[in-house]
């Protein structure tokens, strides 16, 4: 077995028919993090020639010229297999002190324990617990406050017809998209100069949900980077304007019909103004769609219900595009455990099941200055 630097076409090659798969482990995230004064290494095991694990790693300094190594989403590799394992990790450790690095953050795209719907262990489904205990006796230490989410909730629509994956829909959720499609609700698919519009919506939602949008940047960027592939997709879900000039008090909507009645600002003959409800940024990679970001107007949500006919448009577009898994990504923690909110609510009402991920986890390289380091930071926050 050796160890070594590897091209980018390489790992790309590599991470193309690895099972570990994930966006986050791709040249375009590297390509997105070097903008942002990260540097990427590729780095690879090889046994006889032929790549075994493989990871894309960004690095940048803290202090002392010290620097932290980060894994996202990867490394790609079987973490069950103990001797691969213990080989590509310790060989990444040395590779990553003789480059100043003083810890390494990980958070592999690998299933831990297989779940239904309500958070429960699946009776004799897979475990792989062998992971996190080769993983732990090479010192690494799990993140419980980390980026990457533990939880996720996702569909399998592996050979299903959209008709077979509605089927498995709670009633209600069935009930609202043929509102949304009643009130006369569509999708379509937004320009990069449009992007302004997807952001205002994360914007707002983010103030009332109290968690931090990405800037416009970040989406102008990931635009760039993944759409002229066929890999990210942004969307809005919008009606004709006609509604936004009548509405009730309390900033409702009576009518989804749009009008020309002669007053001053109603829209020219030919000329459609639309009103933006909700927007999503979803990735399309390897065999699945990931919902990453969305947004939606919260005057709007009752009457037109329009977060539940983005879904179904995206999950009938998967479906038809022979994906294997649609991921609504992050939820807040097993339901079972009381952590959920209506956002797993609203993901549940599509089927699917709870996905336990592996998690994020951290080894410190120069324990001296991963203490300092920590101490440092015990300081801050204590202030």
């Amino acid at each position: 077995m050796t160890f070594e630097e590897i091209t980018e076409e390489e790992f790309r090659d590599f991470a193309n028919k690895s099972p570990y798969k994930s966006f986050m482990q791709t040249p375009e995230i590297a390509k997105y993090r070097e903008e942002n004064d990260w540097t990427v290494y590729y780095l690879a095991a090889k046994y006889h020639g032929e790549l075994r694990a493989a990871s894309m790693l960004v690095a940048k300094p803290t202090f002392l010229g010290k620097s932290t190594f980060i894994a996202p989403g990867g490394p790609l590799l079987d973490l069950e297999d103990q001797a691969l394992t213990e080989y590509y990790m310790k060989s990444l450790k040395k590779y990553i002190k003789s480059h100043n690095g003083y810890v390494l953050h990980i958070s592999p795209y690998y299933e831990l324990t297989e779940r239904d719907r309500h958070g429960d262990k699946v009776e004799n489904g897979f475990d792989h617990q062998n992971a996190v205990k080769n993983l732990r006796n090479l010192g690494f230490l799990e993140l419980k406050d980390a980026s990457q989410p533990k939880y996720m909730y996702a569909l399998d629509i592996k050979g299903k017809t959209p008709d077979e994956l509605m089927k498995d829909f709670k009633s209600n959720t069935r009930g609202h998209i043929r509102k949304a499609e009643k009130m006369g609700v569509k999708v379509r698919e937004l320009k990069r100069e449009e992007l302004n519009i997807f952001k205002q919506i994360t914007e707002s939602t983010s103030k009332r949900r109290e968690f931090e949008d990405k800037p416009l940047k970040y989406y102008e960027e990931m635009y760039d980077l993944f759409v002229p592939r066929g890999e990210a997709v942004f969307l809005v879900a919008e009606v004709e304007d006609g509604v936004s000039g009548d509405l009730r008090d309390d900033g409702s909507a009576r009518s989804a019909e749009p009008r020309d009645d002669g007053r001053e600002g109603a829209c020219p003959e030919n000329t459609i103004s639309t009103l933006p409800l909700s927007a999503a940024m979803f990735m399309l990679y390897g065999d699945e769609v990931v919902y990453l970001f969305s947004g939606s107007d919260e005057k709007y949500m009752k009457d037109y219900n329009a977060q539940y006919e983005l879904q179904w448009h995206m999950i009938r577009y998967a479906s038809e595009n022979h994906f294997k898994r649609y991921n609504f990504y992050g939820i807040h923690g097993l339901p079972k455990d009381g952590q959920t909110d209506g956002v797993y609510e609203f993901k549940k009402g599509f089927g699917g099941q709870v996905i336990e991920m592996i998690g994020t986890y951290e080894l410190p390289i120069d324990h001296k200055f991963y203490q300092l380091k920590n101490f440092l930071k015990k300081i801050k926050k204590a202030r």
